[in-house]
């Protein structure tokens, strides 16, 4: 057993210039002046369909139950490490949530650690990684690839990094806090009025 720390890497993102293109489209006009500012006065007067022509894919390591709020996004594409297909044999890999105590980790690991023997007893008794899979944790590793458009980027980060919609979940806001400052940072012209 292995404990592994979540992490994201933003694989592509489209820029503004590219928005603008498609944007100007609407209204015949041609690009002058600053791209982003464009961007930012379609998001101010609600025309955000045009954010939909561009946006990002990105990579998280985070547990299981973080993809399966993740997933709940619709408007995306997803690819993620299959529990079916891969076998953990040897080293299955946990990802503690924020704010267990150091005695609270002990336990948890203690548990990890018999659920690791069970599982390599199954797989040791003929059973396939697709079955013995049931046994395995939420807190199980699992890497997955989102992309999405920019309209439901921002819809991600106010949900699950600033909590519009109510308290994100403390893994969720971990990753996604971040993120959504990466990417203010980045493209301040899409995301730099969230938060």
């Amino acid at each position: 057993m292995k404990i592994v720390e979540p992490s994201y890497e933003i694989l592509t993102m489209d820029g503004p210039k590219f928005l603008e293109t498609a944007g100007r489209t609407c209204y015949k006009s041609l690009p002058k002046g600053d791209p982003e500012e464009f961007i930012r006065r379609a998001i101010r007067n609600g025309h955000e369909t045009i954010i939909e022509h561009g946006g990002m894919s990105v990579k998280f390591v985070a547990d299981r139950g973080f993809s399966h709020e993740l997933v709940r996004h619709r408007m995306a594409v997803y690819s993620q490490e299959s529990t079916r297909w891969c076998n953990y044999k040897g080293c299955i890999e946990i990802i503690h949530p924020p704010g267990l105590t150091k005695a609270q980790k002990v336990r948890r690991d203690r548990h990890f650690f018999t659920v690791q023997t069970l599982y390599e007893t199954e797989l040791s008794e003929g059973l396939q990684p697709e079955i013995a899979r049931g046994i395995l944790p939420h807190a199980l590793k699992t890497e997955i690839v989102i992309t999405a458009n920019y309209r439901e980027w921002r819809l991600i980060f106010k949900q699950r990094a600033i909590g519009t919609t109510g308290r994100p979940h403390p893994q969720m806001a971990e990753l996604m806090r971040p993120l959504m400052h990466e990417c203010q940072e980045v493209f301040p012209a899409m995301f730099g009025d969230l938060g």
